[in-house]
């Protein structure tokens, strides 16, 4: 049994992620394990300074029974999170300034520049906090770069996170169905203010790469949804929308759309520096979404972006169960001295599977058994015999 485990979050918070922080806590401490707590994320392994006390008080926090006692009560994440690649930092600490490190070219949505590998900074960090175990929490990013260190011959246990569900080799991330409880009750909510303005009510939530969360949305919703997965003919879209407007009694309709959703001829706008993984900001496609249907309609639009607001406050039951579970089975991986394993839901039954290969990506919608491409809706039919979330890994 290893004496000392690391724990840490990076990418975007959703409730849940203090479960796993407080299960691992109490696991190790039955059986005297050390938890260190690593902050806001891989920057912890990378920025810290374990020579300097302010440097180490910023990023290194051990836990105990005592400080993570409540912090499953609350959402986000009690380590704080950032989104760092290691593997490709674009500035290196001020501490650090004369150092070398393999550095290199990165080229992403047609931007070059040069990066430094710092992963030899992470290994010596980890070697000198003793860390013998780390749990790495994250979406398909964090945990591109947890692959990396389990190569590295890091024993690396992960827990697939994020709200957009599209981490591989597992068909539940914490954070989705909180995420979809959130979008579900916003949307009922405003139906009453649409429906009094007879308007078309366009929704964005999250969703780069994959459509879960819009096509979940519209599924216990039933309304419209665009996904990234699919281009939908743009005046095909409103003229179902349309019509639904005017076969409701109200006269309004709703459709939801990824912030990744696409029509033929269009392509979301970028903006702003890309992050450290190489993902920009995406301009708000329900905004043009809108500015297409009053240029074919004359009809009024409400726009709502629903984003940030679905990963923000306290799991639902379902996370909160989930992400305990996960804690615990990322524990029970490391009595087993077993490395390179991400906690899973496969078939519907809890398992443990090995880390997603980076380069494969996010997992996307299948569109063939789930999205309806001439209804721009959720496939309703064909249910018997799948597991609780309708899909497989």
């Amino acid at each position: 049994m290893p004496k000392r485990i690391g724990i840490l979050t990076g990418g975007g918070d959703v409730p849940g992620l203090n479960s796993v922080i407080k299960g691992v806590t109490y696991r190790a401490s039955e059986v005297n394990a050390e938890v260190i707590g690593i902050r806001r994320g891989w920057e912890g392994l990378t920025h810290v300074n374990l020579d300097d006390p302010a440097s180490k008080a910023r990023y290194i926090l051990p836990l105990t029974r005592e400080n993570t006692r409540t912090i499953d009560r609350t959402g986000g994440t009690f380590l704080h999170s950032s989104r760092t690649n290691p593997s490709k930092m674009k500035k290196l600490p001020d501490f650090l300034s004369g150092v070398e490190f393999p550095k290199h070219e990165s080229t992403k949505n047609g931007e070059t520049s040069v990066v430094f590998d710092m992963s030899s900074q992470v290994l010596k960090n980890l070697e000198r906090l003793g860390i013998e175990y780390l749990i790495a929490i994250g979406g398909d990013d964090t945990l591109s770069y947890a692959a990396r260190l389990h190569e590295l011959g890091v024993k690396v246990v992960a827990v697939p996170k994020t709200m957009d569900n599209d981490v591989r080799n597992t068909e539940y991330c914490i954070g989705f169905s909180t995420a979809i409880t959130r979008a579900m009750d916003a949307i009922n909510r405003q139906r009453t203010t649409v429906g009094s303005h007879e308007r078309v009510g366009i929704f964005r939530v999250f969703g780069r790469d994959a459509g879960y969360t819009a096509l979940y949305t519209a599924y216990v919703t039933s309304i419209r949804c665009g996904i990234p997965e699919y281009k939908f003919n743009l005046e095909k879209m409103v003229d179902l929308l349309i019509t639904d407007k005017r076969n409701n009694p109200s006269n309004y309709c709703l459709v939801v759309l990824s912030e990744g959703a696409e029509w033929e001829g269009y392509q979301v706008r970028h903006y702003g520096e890309a992050d450290a993984f190489g993902h920009r900001k995406k301009a708000n496609v329900a905004e043009d979404l809108s500015e297409e249907i009053k240029k074919l309609t004359k009809e009024e639009t409400i726009v709502s972006d629903l984003t940030y607001d679905l990963r923000s406050g306290d799991p639902d039951f379902v996370d909160k169960m989930v992400a305990g579970t996960f804690g615990n089975m990322a524990f029970d991986t490391i009595l087993a001295n077993k490395s390179g394993l991400m906690t899973a839901i496969q078939n519907g039954c809890y398992a443990m599977v090995p880390i997603p290969d980076p380069k494969l990506g996010p997992r996307k919608v299948d569109v063939a058994t789930m999205y309806n491409v001439e209804r721009y809706r959720p496939n309703y039919s064909n249910k018997v015999g799948l597991p609780i979330f309708l899909t497989r890994a």
